[in-house]
């Protein structure tokens, strides 16, 4: 596959000089998360996606979970302190983050939001997560992604 060009995820993370790998894959052969990680011969517990909520208080939420897993809203309420948080439409995605449905990622949000990743990337050396673009990810230690993304750990997940 040809070189991407660089997304703000990436020039975020080599700003930063942390140390991670771009890994590119074809759209064609399906964007969600299970496919994405067949994709990439890597274990779909540590390929992630990044999901963005609204609270009550109207304020966003980014989650980052094991893409075969299902955000339990109760444990992300509590990790943010809301009394609940909901799912923004996916049309808000675009203008509320910069990134599109299949190729958000946790890091270079045109905001900073409050970011909470999955406590079971601890569990492995490496996760991959969007690099910002559909047919792009990147690999990289947890607790680089947490830095990069001025996340914490949590769990958000049955």
């Amino acid at each position: 596959m040809a070189e991407t060009a660089k997304t703000n995820a990436m020039r975020i993370l080599e700003r930063e000089g942390i140390a991670h790998t771009v890994h590119l894959y074809d759209p064609d052969q399906g964007i969600d998360g299970a496919s994405v990680a067949r994709q990439l011969g890597q274990d779909p517990q540590a390929v992630f996606k990044t999901l963005v909520t609204q609270g009550k208080s109207r304020a966003y939420y980014v989650f980052v979970i094991p893409v075969c897993a299902t955000l339990n809203l109760k444990r992300a309420a509590a990790a943010c302190g809301e009394k609940a948080v909901e799912m923004i439409p996916q049309k808000a995605l675009l203008p509320t983050t910069g990134y599109v449905h299949g190729g958000c990622s946790p890091v270079g949000m045109k905001k900073a939001f409050p970011t909470f990743i999955d406590e079971t990337a601890q569990l492995f050396d490496a996760v991959c997560v969007s690099a910002g673009r559909i047919g792009a990810q990147v690999e990289l230690a947890p607790d680089a992604l947490c830095r990069a993304a001025h996340a914490q750990y949590a769990a958000l997940t049955d």
